[in-house]
């Protein structure tokens, strides 16, 4: 999932978002569809070309000669590695800060946490800005943010250390270990495989299924079931669709061959012995946690505050929650090969290299922004090229928080930055310009490139939200009646994916209706007539969106009702057929 974010697409779990209108929810995900081919288009340098020079042949003699005779200040000119790490490492000495500070009041962030890990130490890790609005306690490193969609790699490197235990195969079929899994169609069904499940090549669209599937109260293996209903856009391994469901499925998988649930495979192999001790890896009451950033989203227009999603039905896609205290740990572990901050071997460098190893292709286009050209995704993790090093990343967005870690191993590298607002471009303005400043490209202001197109659709989304609040007040001050009678609306409404939905009277009006989610837990919905067979849709999430909802029918009778949620939930709108 990465790619920029930009005020009309949030971003979630790592996947890229793609241009569209936003009315409610983050940005950036950019969908993951093509992650670095970047939905905002921000401009980036070119990467430098440096002059060819002509090999030089001396025999050991003559170099040594050669030496000798050089001044002392030439005798050890740095490398390039050298010398853009230098050059990373003044741009956080002397303009971090002041660049942060500069962002965060610029797309409206409250809080943010980084860390940065450089040559096996960390360098940097505190927080800036404010745990909570209106509040004066402080965003520290300890600070507590959902890194959503960072979760993946911890269920891929799970996935992998089991196969080096040879409890399992990548290439075992998923129906092995769960013999009812069902995808849309039986060859898909038969062929689909634990690696298929780990690397978002299922046919699916990306985000496809999770307006039912997010903040569900169903149980995890009730949506493993349910992916049998989810109708492929692609052909089987032929396209890249992000899907968390299928990293719900390889969850299943690893406690039915561990002898644990996921969470406790997670806590027990990674978070305990990596010393990841203010971790947690489900959202079940995290709100009682001290420390904890709250959740906030502009999506609407103001700065919101959001309730915390609870998102454990997909736990092994989404769930974790952490600080870049203890992410600093994990961007360690990575970078040394499978070792602990001490020096212990916690697990084969085979384990991670599995991980890493490219299975589905996302981009071999040039990115015409920046210095990047081939992305791929492995187990949970995004790897590519920039600016001459491989680099591996994800990104995160749950509602109200967005994220991203990043680690580059060719320059002993590691970056994690966490976010309590959704719907902003800046934790990835940033750690692309980290990433310029340690890897040797030209300045340019990443941030500022992201905001200029971002504020141009603002300026579009506040107008297209005026235009559907007044469509609704139009229509409450008008005498005109409903296509049928208000009652002939109430009732129940079925989707084959979401089950049913109750539509009942808001209030004593007779003209507002809402909609009750029995299967999303405090969710609901306004209902406002605004013409015809249109009425505005209005969450009690703010996350979820503003958008036109339609009826259809013949006569008296109600057919069918068409709703949208915000694309950083999913792309396509659900329609319901009345009972």
């Amino acid at each position: 999932y990465d790619a920029p974010a930009a005020t009309r697409t949030r971003r979630r779990n790592g996947a890229r978002h793609v241009p569209g209108r936003l009315t409610s929810k983050i940005f950036s995900l950019n969908h993951i569809i093509a992650p670095l081919t970047d939905v905002r288009r921000r401009a980036l340098p070119r990467p430098r070309i440096f002059a060819r020079v002509k090999p030089l042949i001396l025999t050991a003699t003559a170099l040594l000669a050669a030496v000798s005779c050089l001044p002392a200040h030439a005798q050890a000119p740095p490398s390039p590695a050298t010398s853009t790490s230098h050059a990373g490492a003044a741009f956080v000495r002397d303009s971090l800060d002041a660049y942060i500070r500069r962002g965060m009041k610029a797309w409206n962030i409250p809080g943010l946490a980084i860390a940065i890990v450089k040559d096996g130490q960390v360098v940097v890790s505190k927080g800036y800005g404010v745990r909570e609005v209106g509040k004066p306690e402080p965003v520290d490193n300890k600070t507590l943010f959902y890194i959503a969609s960072n979760s993946k790699l911890f269920t891929g490197t799970a996935v992998s250390a089991l196969v080096e235990e040879k409890k399992l195969s990548l290439d075992d079929r998923v129906t092995k270990h769960i013999p009812d899994f069902q995808l849309w169609d039986s060859t898909s069904t038969r062929l689909c495989t634990v690696r298929d499940l780990l690397c978002h090549r299922l046919g699916t669209k990306t985000f496809q299924g999770d307006f039912t599937f997010w903040n569900s109260s169903l149980p995890r293996m009730e949506i493993v079931r349910r992916m049998r209903l989810l109708k492929p856009e692609f052909q089987f391994r032929q396209e890249y669709g992000y899907c968390n469901s299928a990293f719900t499925a390889a969850g299943e998988i690893i406690g039915r061959v561990s002898g644990e649930s996921w969470e406790d495979y997670i806590t027990t192999e990674f978070l305990r012995p990596l010393g990841m001790t203010n971790t947690a890896a489900l959202t079940a009451g995290i709100e009682v946690r001290p420390n904890l950033a709250r959740p906030y989203t502009t999506g609407l227009g103001k700065l919101e505050r959001l309730p915390y999603d609870k998102i454990d039905a997909l736990a092994p896609a989404a769930s974790i929650v952490s600080c870049v205290d203890d992410m600093s740990k994990w961007l360690r572990f990575q970078l040394d090969s499978g070792r602990t901050a001490d020096g212990r071997r916690l697990l084969p460098w085979s384990v991670l290299q599995r991980t890493r190893d490219g299975n589905t292709l996302v981009s071999t286009r040039r990115h015409p922004r920046r210095p990047m050209h081939f992305q791929a995704y492995g187990l949970g993790v995004y790897t590519g090229d920039y600016n001459g090093r491989q680099i591996y990343w994800h990104t995160g967005g749950a509602d109200g928080f967005v994220s991203g870690t990043c680690f580059v191993p060719e320059a002993g590298l590691g970056l994690v930055i966490l976010t309590n607002q959704d719907n902003q471009a800046f934790f990835e303005a940033l750690r692309y310009q980290l990433l310029d400043a340690y890897l040797g490209v030209p300045y340019i202001d990443r941030s500022r490139q992201a905001l200029v197109p971002t504020r141009a659709a603002e300026t579009q989304d506040a107008r297209d939200r005026a235009g559907l609040l007044d469509r609704a007040a139009k229509g409450r001050e008008s005498n005109a009646k409903l296509p049928r009678d208000f009652r002939n609306y109430l009732g129940s409404y079925q989707h084959p994916l979401m089950g049913v939905i109750k539509v009942e009277a808001d209030g004593a009006s007779k003209r507002d209706l809402r909609i009750v989610f029995p299967s999303l837990p405090g969710l609901t919905a306004k209902m406002e007539w605004m013409s015809g067979e249109e009425w505005l849709l209005t969450y009690s999430n703010p996350a979820y969106g503003r958008f036109p909802a339609t009826f259809t029918g013949e006569g008296e009778k109600v057919g069918t009702l068409t709703i949208k949620v915000n694309d950083f939930l999913e792309y396509d709108p659900y329609t319901f057929t009345k009972r």
